[in-house]
């Protein structure tokens, strides 16, 4: 059995695609499996890094800000649909799975048009713009979250979750362990702060404005800055001499972040939101307001509905983080309550749902 995966720009994409990949391999090691995505994006690293061949193409979106970027475009994707259909010539896949993203769009149109059946992996609230477009020709779309009807057809949706990583799903650390690896006091709160692999400015801005006062406040903070800010924060953070205020450009054993987390403050892109759920951990999103029609803001409204999050808004972050987690940090009655919740709706074997699926579907082709 041959299946293409295509898609990704970011690694909201591109983890859950390397889940199902996986997966797939547990059930079947003889599948083969290859991957399509854009020219410099973030796949084009990890795809590789996770032993998978993945072929790229020049794929690029509409650029809302800079509208004369877009004069290329055409040609682009007109480049992108003649390599796309070679691809799907010479590799033969039984079926092709879009994830969103750029290269996802050449890819299914092209196996769409050559009789091959597509699926399609939305992670987010608010259905992607290459999603919607490619729905029409899809015979089943993996949603993340409920009431997805407003997007695709009814008929069409599995309510899958969304795959991740099984050092997470599957994390048996102990709290002392997740403290002590990251040399963290288990005499304190600890607040977690992630704002993407990236890091998030206002996030930061809005941690690095109170390191005093969570010092005072006896709070221990394991900061994710991302790479782009590390180097000012920890300069700014020695200067202030907080030995509690733990800043590291990227987190790579987030599976024991987690578990030494009291709370934690976060982005809400899809991969995020779905890591929480299974980590069950009472959490504080702060959505990126630059992000494609709000769905950041979306997704955490959809937890913030049920009572198994709270949300601050991007600009009201400096202000009124720091009181909001001081807050939650003293109050173990809303702390339960949210981990509780949140707990409710993970999904922790949607990658092998989603494999199953997959399988089943290009058996049946």
């Amino acid at each position: 059995m041959k299946v293409l995966i295509s898609g990704g720009g970011t690694g909201g994409h591109v983890f859950p695609a390397i889940a199902i990949a996986q997966a797939l391999k547990r059930i079947d090691e003889s599948i083969e499996i290859l991957f399509v995505g854009a020219l410099g994006k973030i796949e084009m690293e990890k795809v590789p890094a996770a032993g998978f061949k993945i072929i790229g193409l020049p794929s690029a979106g509409f650029q809302r800000k800079q509208l004369w970027k877009n004069i290329t475009l055409p040609f682009k994707l007109l480049r992108c649909m003649s390599m796309a259909k070679k691809i799907i010539k010479n590799f033969q896949p039984d079926i092709a799975v879009g994830v969103g993203g750029y290269a996802s769009g050449p890819a299914l149109k092209a196996a769409s048009k050559a009789g091959i059946p597509t699926v399609l992996q939305e992670q987010n609230s608010h259905a992607g713009v290459t999603n919607k477009l490619l729905a029409k020709n899809a015979v089943k779309i993996f949603t993340a979250y409920q009431n997805m009807e407003k997007y695709f057809d009814k008929d069409k949706i599995v309510l899958t979750g969304n795959p991740v990583r099984p050092d997470i799903v599957n994390n048996t650390a102990t709290r002392d362990e997740a403290l002590a690896f990251f040399n963290l006091k288990k005499d304190k709160l600890t607040v977690l702060s992630i704002g993407g692999s990236l890091g998030a400015g206002t996030i930061n801005k809005s941690i690095l404005g109170s390191v005093e006062k969570f010092q005072n406040a006896d709070i221990q903070v394991l900061w994710q800055t991302g790479k782009y800010y590390y180097e000012d924060i920890e300069k700014q953070l020695k200067e202030k001499h907080c030995p509690d205020i733990h800043a590291m450009a990227f987190i790579k054993r987030m599976d024991l972040a987690y578990k030494a987390a009291d709370v934690v403050v976060s982005r809400s892109g899809a991969l995020s939101v779905s890591e929480l759920c299974i980590a069950g951990v009472p959490v504080i999103f702060v959505p990126s307001p630059n992000v494609a029609e709000d769905h950041q803001t979306k997704n955490a409204q959809a937890l913030v509905n049920q009572d198994a999050a709270m949300m601050l808004r991007d600009d009201e972050a400096e202000e009124k983080l720091f009181r909001l987690v001081l807050e939650l940090c003293k109050d173990n009655k809303k702390q339960t309550l949210l981990k509780n919740n949140i707990k409710n709706l993970a999904i922790s074997n949607s990658s092998d749902i989603i494999a199953h699926e997959i399988i089943k579907l290009a058996k049946n082709k």
